[in-house]
């Protein structure tokens, strides 16, 4: 990887989007010389400044499960990150693609990211800006809870206002009965209640997940596979508006902040976080 001089349109060529955030947009992109395919995220610096994100994926982009960075460009108002091209789609596309999904799928999708997780918060890098390590583990046990279940624990849909569902999220109830609940493990019950934890101290570690038995023990888990009841817009609707319920301004939701954490104490956080690792 290296900040390049010359201009980015005079070396890649842009094709169509991949992704759109609120502060940025993914494209897929052609280098002109080598015929190469990129991916290329391009920052809007008035947004957001872009530095923290490009220092991560300099330091930890060897990371098997961490994307590469290629190449930056800073043109003025924008900023140009050239990394590899994941062909795969979003992860939540895949699971909600899939009419089936078992346990042992479920557990091993969990390993790999929480694996990766684990390895980024002992270097003290946290995936959801401005929050606890312990914020990063409830967001995987959100992930679980979705695989398992076919909808989301917090948010009926996309239509769910910021206040009802930091509502659900603060009374720390969430339903492990009926459905898809009936038939899955005891174990898995037990791994969710442990990361959805309202109190986030109580809330398990990445290390703690990994020991746990649904996860250290996924060879033994059942094939049975699980029904999926819900259609794939509206659960993903419901995902978005759990997390855009967490960033809503008049209402902060119990998930303790970073500022309290003792994981930032004790490392003062090397000022690194990532939304998009």
């Amino acid at each position: 990887m290296h900040k390049s001089n010359a201009q980015f349109a005079e070396i890649y060529e842009l094709k169509e989007d991949i992704g759109v955030g609120s502060y940025s947009i993914c494209k897929r992109c052609i280098h002109r010389v080598t015929s190469m395919e990129f991916a290329v995220k391009i920052i809007d610096k008035s947004k957001r400044d872009p530095s923290e994100e490009i220092e991560i994926l300099m330091r930890y982009g060897q990371h098997p499960n961490i994307i590469t960075l290629k190449d930056v460009y800073d043109e003025g108002r924008f900023v140009y990150l050239v990394t590899e091209l994941m062909k795969g789609g979003e992860l939540l596309d895949k699971i909600l693609r899939q009419k089936y999904f078992s346990e042992r799928e479920a557990s091993a999708v969990l390993y790999t990211i929480t694996k990766t997780v684990d390895y980024l918060h002992c270097q003290g890098v946290l995936m959801r800006q401005g929050y606890d390590a312990a914020c990063d583990i409830w967001s995987l046990g959100v992930l679980l809870y979705t695989m398992l279940a076919g909808y989301t624990p917090f948010a009926n849909g996309p239509n769910d206002t910021p206040e009802e569902i930091l509502l659900r999220i603060g009374s720390g109830k969430f339903s492990l009965s009926g459905g898809n609940w009936d038939t899955v493990s005891d174990k898995s019950k037990d791994l969710l209640s442990h990361m959805l934890h309202v109190d986030p101290h109580q809330r398990y570690t990445a290390a703690q997940v990994l020991k746990h038995s649904w996860i250290a023990c996924r060879d033994q888990l059942p094939h049975y596979q699980l029904n999926r009841h819900d259609a794939p817009h509206l659960v993903k609707g419901a995902m978005a508006a759990t997390y855009s319920a967490l960033n809503h301004k008049t209402c902060q939701p119990v998930l303790e902040p970073v500022a309290a954490s003792s994981l930032a104490q004790r490392r003062g956080m090397k000022k690194l976080t990532s939304t998009d690792l």
